[in-house]
């Protein structure tokens, strides 16, 4: 891994390492900021919720505006600017009890990743060029090593003081912004001069584009089960951790085998169907032992776990550079924003469906779930066919991109 990472520019060095800093700094804090706002503010239910649900919806309803200010502003621009809120918004997190300053360093949060989020991914992929796979692939086990390390970090400064946990995670973003400041270099890449509305009617318009963003909606409806429907399947604190651990630890040592071994064998297309599909048959073994005892469903779960991790790993870099080749290299932040917007509203409703279907019986929800990704899969595929007709075609090429 390290051979690999030393193979790229200096720039997508900082930005695997920043990556890491950041999701070790996120998860850090958010776990226990619920504990914190209910147990040590002895805040109400539904001011937690409000509160947590702030940043959430200013996360994922503001990357299409994050993703258009790094096209506009330039990539390292957007991602300084997002570190340094987030690191002003976690410091207000820790000393602050008022419930109006607690909604405001909420948004601050969500806001500062809507900010660098796509930025990131857009600078990985101009400056990874026709390395986007792989560089994708290296990014994925930097991601999830800091999925890894921030609770554990975490846990330990939270039996000290929650503020404690808030000025290191700020820290940690501060050192962010200052080494980026110095060190990241300008993305050489042509700004958008064209209006917003303009920006965002191009990459509405982009039929492929969007259509391959909402096939893939249910993958992340798939993922996001991690949260939800796996935890509330086992109920206990230490199975809940087992399952951080599994997925974390099989997408940090299989990421770069998998994306190498699939890159031999199939095209980036047949990669994500077939991720998609290993994410959705992850389902069938919790479909078959969900009602079984506490040791053979803790089993299940986990195995689950690590399919769905395997699926992603698949998936993930081959996805990210669709995502690239999709935009034909205009306005790829926005078009990152606005993929991550509906995987966020995707996520919303399914979390919704999901909750009620654990309501209605064992089998239901895991039987839903497998059917998501079987279907997510044929719909990558047939977007995927009716993309390859048009360029039978030349003459037509020319004003579909003149139109988007």
């Amino acid at each position: 891994m390290w051979r690999r990472l030393r193979s790229f520019d200096r720039s997508v060095q900082l930005l695997m390492a920043n990556q890491l800093a950041i999701n070790t700094g996120f998860y850090m804090l958010m776990p226990y900021l619920a504990g914190h706002l209910s147990g040590g503010l002895g805040m109400a239910a539904w001011t937690v919720g409000l509160v947590l649900g702030v940043r959430n919806l200013s996360q994922q309803g503001l990357f299409l505006l994050g993703g258009t200010l790094a096209d506009r502003l330039g990539y390292r621009q957007v991602i300084i600017a997002g570190c340094l809120l987030r690191t002003a918004g976690f410091a207000l997190l820790g000393f602050v009890d008022a419930l109006p300053a607690l909604i405001v360093a909420s948004a601050m949060t969500g806001f500062a990743g809507a900010l660098f989020n796509p930025a990131v991914r857009a600078y990985v992929a101009h400056d990874a060029g026709e390395r986007r796979v792989e560089a994708f692939a290296l990014f994925n086990v930097f991601y999830q090593a800091g999925i890894l390390l921030g609770p554990l970090i975490g846990l330990a400064l939270v039996a000290v003081d929650f503020r404690l946990v808030c000025a290191v995670a700020a820290a940690v973003f501060a050192m962010l912004t200052v080494l980026q400041l110095f060190a990241l270099p300008p993305c050489r890449v042509e700004t958008s001069t064209s209006g917003i509305l303009a920006d965002w009617r191009s990459v509405v318009t982009n039929r492929p584009f969007v259509l391959f963003a909402f096939a893939m909606a249910g993958s992340y409806v798939l993922s996001f089960q991690v949260y939800l429907a796996l935890p509330l399947e086992l109920g206990s604190a230490g199975g809940v951790g087992l399952i951080f651990m599994v997925s974390a630890l099989v997408a940090i040592a299989g990421q770069l085998r998998i994306t190498d071994w699939a890159r031999r064998r199939w095209t980036g297309e047949q990669a994500i169907t077939r991720g998609l599909a290993l994410m959705g048959l992850a389902f069938v073994p919790l479909l078959v032992y969900g009602s079984a005892a506490p040791s053979t469903r803790l089993a299940a779960v986990l195995v689950c776990t690590a399919l769905l991790a395997l699926g992603t790993a698949l998936t993930y870099p081959f996805e990210m550079d669709t995502v690239v080749t999709l935009s034909d290299d205009r306005l790829v932040a926005t078009h990152y924003g606005l993929y991550n917007t509906i995987a966020g509203i995707a996520i919303a409703v399914g979390n919704v469906v999901i909750g009620r279907l654990l309501d209605v019986g064992w089998a239901v929800p895991w039987l839903v779930l497998t059917v998501v990704g079987l279907a997510s899969a044929l719909a990558v595929r047939l977007v995927s066919v009716s993309r390859s007709r048009p360029a039978e075609r030349p003459a037509r090429t020319p004003s579909a991109r003149t139109e988007s």
